[in-house]
């Protein structure tokens, strides 16, 4: 068996109590860390539990060790347990605050909904807030549709947590605060992101995809019935600019 280096033996020694080290001597004396004692007497007489048992101590002073290799042992599990347990929640979903970038469409349209509000006037209780949002959403395209969706403001919505919404903001609390808390709730909330928007004002329609032509008449709420061409989009488009995009209707030369 290969000897321990000093700094190994030093290591393992400095994790025992004072008396873990205490060993017999041919004449029957413990020698050790604070130890004089002979066997089976002490300075009062003679101790029923110090009897010797193949030099590894008496009865009570094996007790001891046992007791304290179980409290080490628990220790160690303790802080195990507990090490695994910060993991865990430091990775959980909802977990830490928001990021930037972080529920994008809903802190935008949210707060779109609060500064209407302001402006008309409107009473802020739970309940007329929560009618107010129920019609805001239905003007709401694309993302914005699919967010109350996720909050129950919908009449196909399949979850009903309009009251983390109405409740909050009928207290006037940030709507960064209450995306925050809709997160824990849902985080597909919290992942909802806008489209990257087309300038329509020196984008080259001809050069888009029909996709893309599609995607800008579903944010009007518009849909082209017989359109089977991509010049068929475009035509539908230039038409309705100047009612939905009239600044960019103004600054094209193409029309």
């Amino acid at each position: 068996m290969a000897a321990r280096t000093p700094s190994a033996a030093f290591a393992a020694a400095s994790c025992r109590p004072p008396w873990f080290n205490q060993r017999p001597t041919t004449r029957g004396v413990w020698e050790g860390a604070g130890s004089a004692r002979q066997w089976g007497t002490t300075a009062r007489g003679r101790d029923p539990e110090a009897t010797p048992h193949g030099g590894r101590g008496s009865v009570r002073q094996r007790r001891r060790r046992r007791r304290w290799w179980r409290r080490r042992r628990r220790r160690r599990m303790w802080a195990t347990q507990g090490l695994a347990v910060a993991l865990a929640l430091s990775v959980l979903p909802g977990g830490r605050a928001l990021r930037p970038g972080d529920c994008e469409v809903c802190i935008s349209y949210l707060g779109r909904f609060y500064q209407d509000l302001k402006d008309r006037d409107v009473t802020f209780s739970p309940s007329s807030v929560e009618k107010e949002l129920i019609k805001f959403c239905r003007e709401a395209r694309g993302k914005e549709n699919r967010l109350c969706y996720y909050i129950g403001a919908t009449d196909d919505a399949a979850t009903k947590i309009i009251n983390e919404v109405s409740k909050p903001l009928a207290h006037h609390i940030p709507v960064e605060k209450v995306c925050e808390k809709l997160k824990k709730k849902d985080s597909q909330i919290c992942e909802l992101k806008y489209d990257k928007q087309i300038d329509l004002s020196t984008v080259d329609l001809k050069k888009l995809r029909v996709k893309e032509l599609k995607k800008i008449l579903d944010d009007w709420g518009e849909t082209c019935k017989g359109c089977a061409e991509k010049s068929d989009y475009i035509r539908k488009i230039n038409e309705l600019m100047p009612k939905y995009a009239p600044k960019a209707a103004g600054s094209r030369t193409d029309l």
